[in-house]
C-alpha cells in the first residue's frame, strides 16, 4: 500500500520572504519552510541548532538539491535551483537560483565537521553545489552505501530512494511522480506538488540515514 502524502498551508508571520506548509507523510507532519531569503535561512539553522542542542554532536542531516533539466547533448548546465535540507520535522526548501545571498550560516552549517549529511548519490549533489556556489559539504554518507553495507547486499548501492524506503523503513509505496520530477525548478513560485516532492526526499534520506548511522 503506498503511503500517503498531503500538504496544507500554516500560519505565516512572514510571507514577504517565505511560505510555511504542513507536509505530511503517513503519520508524521513535517514543517516546511520555503524561502529565498537569507536571512530565513539564518533563522531556520538558529532554530535547528536550539531545538537539537543534544544531538550537535552528530546531527544527521537529509539533504537534496533540484535543479532545471536539460534535454539533448551540449545543452546549458543549469545551476542548482533548490536545496533541500532536513533534520527531524523541520525542513528547509532554499530557492538559490534566486536567493538574495548565501549566507554564511547555510556555508558553516554545511561544513560542520560533526554534522552527517545524508540522501541518494548525494555525492554528485556535493559535487553540484561546489561547482554552481562554491558550498562545501563536511560529511556526506551515501545512504545507498550504508545499505548496502549494513544488509550485506551490494544491489543496494543502486536502488532509488524510495525503494530504500521499502527495505530499511518498512513503508509503502511512495509515488515520486516523473512529471514533477522533469518540472522546471527555476520557477520563482514552485508549486504545491513540488514542494511536496522536495520535502519527501529530504525527510525521507533523513530517516533513512536515522537508521542506518
Amino acid at each position: 500500500m503506498a503511503v500517503q502524502v498531503s500538504i496544507r498551508d500554516l500560519p505565516n508571520y512572514y510571507p514577504d520572504t517565505q511560505e510555511v506548509y504542513s507536509v505530511t507523510v503517513g503519520d508524521e507532519e513535517i514543517r516546511t519552510v520555503v524561502t529565498k531569503n537569507a536571512s530565513t535561512v539564518d533563522h531556520w539553522i538558529e532554530r535547528v541548532y536550539s531545538d537539537y542542542n543534544y544531538y550537535l554532536n552528530h546531527l544527521i542531516v537529509g539533504l537534496d538539491v533540484e535543479w532545471r533539466p536539460a534535454y539533448g547533448i551540449g545543452l546549458y548546465r543549469y545551476h542548482v535551483a533548490t536545496l533541500q535540507l532536513c533534520v527531524g520535522r523541520r525542513c528547509l526548501i532554499f530557492q538559490m537560483i534566486h536567493a538574495d545571498e548565501i549566507p554564511e550560516s547555510l556555508r558553516g552549517f554545511l561544513s560542520n565537521p560533526y554534522f552527517r549529511f545524508v540522501g541518494v548519490g548525494i555525492q554528485s549533489d556535493v559535487d553540484k553545489l561546489g561547482c554552481d556556489y562554491n558550498i562545501g559539504v563536511m560529511n556526506a554518507f551515501d545512504i545507498g552505501n550504508l545499505a548496502a553495507v549494513k544488509y550485506g547486499n551490494k544491489g543496494f548501492k543502486n536502488v532509488g530512494l524510495m525503494g530504500l524506503a521499502e527495505v530499511v523503513l518498512g513503508c509503502g509505496e511512495i509515488e515520486k511522480p516523473r512529471n514533477v520530477t522533469l518540472s522546471n525548478w527555476d520557477q520563482y513560485h514552485l508549486t504545491p506538488a513540488q514542494i511536496k516532492y522536495a520535502c519527501v526526499d529530504a525527510y525521507v534520506s533523513f530517516k533513512i540515514g536515522e537508521q542506518l548511522l
